[in-house]
């Protein structure tokens, strides 16, 4: 995440700077249109999984970009192909199906150490693993600028993946579709926890079952949704405390709300620790990497966000996405005054296994 908010910063500031003129003189969305990457003509998704499915999948979701487009529906967002690799361990049959959870990478995208060896431990321990790729089913491939692939794609086009992600699994037939939970890592982890949202599940799969667990591995906290109902499904947060882009009293605060409306949360901390301890580069203090601290964005009924009142998605619901990006870009410096700098980013071993340990207990409790 400290990353996403560095080059959305550095990206404001270019943007709104060195070629603001260039901007209103040809109309930002003419120039986003130019910069954002197209949909991939992927392969048409089966609307089911069979029996021996495994590895690379793709199967049908939908793009909602902001909060407002994902609370109306599918059919207000763009019809997408999702992509996702799946894992099953060994014992897993139609005669034995097994819990499995849904993976979601952080703003980095699908990181060495963390998402697919996540999903390698996850079936070497009796669950069936999907692990998302939410962005290149949107074009944000590697070889984009960073700032181009955060900007362009969201966390609602993650929580609108996952629960895409929910149903397919439940199609196949050694897979335990009421017993499937989410995890995710940073800007995924933003999303499992967000995905306790009624409204969301609501929205998304309407009255079918939910997902039976949530786990968020260092989700920043300075949003706010509004909730005012969860799905009731537990909670597992992994946090540091020396992760400046978990705020501790935000992210308590956040834990806190959703122990108020009778969810269950499990809550750890680590002292000493940073962000991405599970991710394969050495741990080290990142002096200029951005994070937000004082400041909340806070979604009222109709989805829309704004910081201290300042609007910042206060659209109609028809808004095409690439107005909503431009609006994105443009409107970076409502936070300005919220980003500080320097946090510590790397593996931590130590603290790789204890959250290993904690995760698959919690697994084995819900599940």
């Amino acid at each position: 995440m400290g990353v996403f908010l560095k080059r959305f910063c550095l990206g404001v500031l270019v943007l709104l700077l060195l070629v603001a003129g260039y901007l209103w003189s040809v109309g930002v969305k003419g120039v986003v249109e130019a910069s954002i990457p197209d949909f991939p003509d992927f392969p048409t998704p089966q609307q089911t999984l069979v029996e021996g499915s495994l590895g690379e999948i793709y199967f049908p979701t939908f793009t909602p970009f902001d909060f407002d487009v994902l609370l109306a529906g599918s059919e207000h967002g763009r019809p997408t192909t999702g992509l996702g690799t799946l894992y099953l361990p060994a014992s897993a049959s139609p005669e034995a199906p097994v819990p499995g959870m849904v993976v979601l990478h952080g703003s980095g995208g699908i990181r060495e150490g963390r998402e697919q060896e996540y999903g390698k431990l996850l079936a070497e321990n009796g669950y069936a693993a999907f692990v998302l790729d939410y962005y290149a089913p949107r074009g944000a491939t590697d070889d984009l600028a960073y700032m181009i692939r955060v900007l362009s794609v969201t966390e609602f086009d993650a929580m609108a993946d996952a629960y895409a992600a929910l149903r397919y699994l439940g199609t196949h037939p050694s897979i335990a579709g009421e017993r499937v939970g989410v995890v995710g890592f940073s800007y995924g982890g933003m999303a499992a926890r967000f995905s306790m949202d009624a409204r969301v599940k609501e929205a998304l799969i309407g009255s079918e079952p939910g997902f039976a667990a949530h786990v968020d591995y260092y989700g920043p906290c300075f949003q706010n949704l509004g909730t005012t109902q969860t799905t009731g499904a537990p909670l597992l947060t992994l946090r540091g405390d020396q992760d400046a882009s978990n705020d501790i009293e935000a992210c308590l605060k956040r834990e806190n709300e959703l122990r108020a409306l009778g969810t269950h949360v499990e809550a750890h901390v680590f002292p000493g620790t940073g962000h991405s301890w599970d991710v394969d580069v050495p741990a080290e203090l990142s002096e200029d990497s951005p994070y937000v601290a004082g400041c909340e964005m806070v979604y009222d009924e109709r989805g829309h966000s704004s910081v201290d009142g300042n609007p910042i998605v206060d659209v109609p619901l028809e808004t095409p996405r690439v107005e909503r990006i431009a609006i994105r870009i443009t409107s970076g410096s409502v936070m300005k005054d919220c980003v500080k700098y320097g946090y510590i980013i790397g593996r931590d071993d130590k603290v790789k296994q204890q959250t290993d340990a904690l995760l698959l207990e919690f697994l084995k409790q819900n599940l």
